[in-house]
């Protein structure tokens, strides 16, 4: 049989549908993660309540309690090691989704990772822009600049769980996409702009240790009693370095192999990330909320979110920022490599989309910490900043998609239609003559059924109509 022609860039579709291997990628990843953004949301809402009750005292006490070997430079409080440490667990599966899409995913093709790429980098440029213009008109500090650039994508996807949207697969890989070349971003701004001090010992430490890592990893070594102590390792020497913790998650994490070899079923990475993604979402991500988003709320504290320019710039950040900016950023690519929006989807569910990655909360609460690091007041402002912006996002993105929430409801159910029972959606069988076998056999069947009945009801009505 003739290969398929090439598609060609006036061909190519934007957000056209996955293909079925991505598909169930994404689908399984994304189970995982709405369930620990539910749990996130939890986790939030339980630190807000907590921090605003009449125990609010214990909050504090229990978030400032120091363990840990202080010989090792590691005698830290919960919050920290909520922040530090588990949190590169966090950007440790951040990192095996990066070498994913890099190797396997939508990021492998240079013309199609084009569209992903530059709508993350302008739904984080913009924030930025939008953060130091309102920041700087109202005299405010502009060392909060990063905060509204980050995207929180568990935390999106517990808003399309709450609010019962089913989006077609395209747009959740676009989102999941954007988070994963967001959370790059990220990295590379807390390594390079937050970063006071360098000890260069424990920095030459943490790269031997990631060497030996990667040695072990190409020799084929197995064994997690090997890599665990390792990683706890590397991830003590960074933190000593002055570089932020995470940074090493992420290092080890894209250095996983995610391409299968002949006879496996999957990956080391994926292997492994479909081991740790649960830990991450489930309990490392809510913890770290439960010990960052407990801030204190009252009528004066959010009407200074909207007065004062640092927490203004943040909201606004995210509002605006994010939604134009990553509209923008698909628009010009599309309009640029000259590709059509898939026929299944309009640019107001982008620009839907776009709203709902204005949804910041983890990274961009870490930011927060780091930023105004010192100030515990407008620590805490930011805070409320982020909570409030990401409120916001997520009524508006929530009232956008249920706008065309039976739209894609239909979607969802053309991709999931599995008539012949195979296991395959049917909408991948088109080009099978095997699947159109099946097919015409079931309809076949279907219609020998319709005529049977239509032969028994049609006697009985003779039967009805005859001499009494």
């Amino acid at each position: 049989m003739p290969a398929p022609a090439p598609t060609t860039n006036k061909d190519r579709k934007a957000l056209g549908r996955l293909s079925l291997p991505e598909r169930n990628f994404v689908a399984d990843a994304l189970r995982t993660e709405t369930l620990g953004g539910v749990l996130l949301l939890l986790a939030a809402i339980a630190a807000l309540i907590w921090a605003n009750s009449d125990f609010k005292d214990s909050y504090e006490s229990v978030r400032d309690v120091h363990f840990g070997p202080a010989s090792l430079g590691l005698d830290l409080s919960i919050g920290h090691w909520a922040a530090d440490g588990l949190l590169a667990v966090f950007f440790f599966v951040a990192g095996i989704e990066l070498k994913r899409e890099l190797v396997a995913g939508d990021l492998k093709d240079r013309r199609a990772a084009m569209l992903p790429v530059v709508a993350a980098l302008c739904g984080m440029a913009v924030p930025a822009l939008v953060y130091t213009l309102v920041s700087s008109t109202g005299g405010g500090s502009l060392a909060g600049w990063a905060v509204p650039t980050a995207t929180d994508i568990a935390f999106a996807l517990a808003v399309l769980a709450v609010i019962g949207t089913s989006l077609p697969s395209a747009l959740r890989a676009f989102l999941l996409t954007l988070a994963v070349v967001d959370d790059l971003f990220a990295i590379l701004i807390i390594a390079v702009f937050f970063t006071d001090h360098l000890d260069f010992a424990a920095l030459g430490g943490a790269v031997v240790g990631l060497a030996v890592f990667w040695l072990l990893l190409r020799k084929g070594v197995r064994g997690w009693y090997v890599y665990v102590p390792l990683a706890l390792v590397i991830w003590g020497l960074m933190y000593n370095s002055g570089i932020h913790a995470t940074i090493a998650g992420v290092a080890m994490g894209l250095m996983l192999r995610c391409t299968p070899h002949e006879g496996e079923a999957h990956s080391p990475g994926e292997h492994i990330e479909h081991l740790v993604r649960p830990v991450s979402a489930g309990f490392a991500v809510p913890l770290f909320a439960l010990f960052s988003a407990g801030v204190a709320v009252s009528g004066d504290a959010i009407g200074e979110v909207f007065t004062r320019p640092e927490t203004l710039g943040v909201v606004l950040g995210l509002v605006v920022g994010k939604a134009v900016g990553i509209f923008g950023g698909t628009w010009l690519a599309a309009r640029f490599t000259r590709a059509e929006l898939s026929e299944d989807l309009a640019w107001p569910d982008v620009f839907a989309v776009s709203s709902l990655a204005g949804i910041g909360f983890t990274v961009s609460l870490l930011i927060g910490e780091l930023a105004f690091e010192g100030d515990e007041v407008l620590t805490d402002e930011i805070k409320a900043a982020v909570l409030m912006g990401s409120l916001i996002a997520a009524v508006l993105a929530g009232t956008l998609l249920k706008i065309r929430n039976a739209k894609y409801r239909k979607l969802c159910e053309a991709e999931e239609l599995d008539e012949d029972h195979d296991g395959i959606p049917d909408i991948y069988e088109q080009d099978n003559p095997e699947y159109h076998l099946r097919m015409a056999d079931i309809y076949e069947r279907k219609a020998a059924e319709h005529r049977r009945l239509a032969e028994v009801t049609a006697g009985a009505s003779e039967e009805n109509d005859g001499p009494a």
